[in-house]
């Protein structure tokens, strides 16, 4: 019978530690970090995950690679990513608000999906309709299409190339 407390500590196909045991590595580095210089604090935090973090990249020649350090860094891109593209839409509905003529154009755009699971759907049209400007509308019944509301609807072929190329494939890499 296993040890339950070896259980998190796992190796992956690849040999090295599991994903969740190079997390917890991680938090613990960082606390270890706000500990040792007394501040407690989400930037002190952020700053030991990101030390810790480092420690672990090094270390992997030692302990083997992991999905962890290869997750973290796409996490890390996305999120520049989707911030960027927040700014992006908040600056357009912005300026369409303060300007006197309406430069809205609306309208509703099937999109074909990639995604299958119940949770990378979830996380696509979440993301859409947080992004202003845009709306998740509808998942088709057999959750191949997805119905997108725009603000700024130019070029419906443009939309879909955009959700499909920039966020789902984001999206589906992060998941997957």
């Amino acid at each position: 019978m296993s040890d339950p407390r070896r259980a998190s500590l796992r190796s992956t196909r690849r040999g090295g530690p599991s994903s969740a045991a190079m997390f917890a590595a991680n938090l613990l580095l960082a606390l270890a970090w706000m500990a040792m210089t007394g501040r407690f604090d989400i930037l002190n935090l952020l700053l030991g995950l990101a030390l810790g973090y480092g420690v672990l990249l090094v270390s992997q020649a030692a302990v083997g690679t992991s999905a962890y350090v290869s997750k973290s860094l796409r996490l890390v891109r996305f999120a520049a990513f989707y911030a960027l593209e927040v700014l992006r839409a908040n600056l357009r509905v912005a300026r369409d608000v303060v300007t006197p003529r309406s430069l809205a154009r609306p309208g509703i755009v099937a999109i074909p999906l990639e995604a299958h699971s119940d949770a990378e759907i979830f996380l696509l049209t979440s993301l859409i309709s947080m992004t202003p400007g845009s709306l998740s509308l509808d998942v088709s019944a057999d959750r191949r299409v997805i119905y997108v509301h725009a603000m700024f609807l130019d070029d419906a072929e443009a939309l879909r190339r955009e959700v499909k190329e920039e966020l789902e494939r984001r999206v589906l890499e992060l998941t997957r």
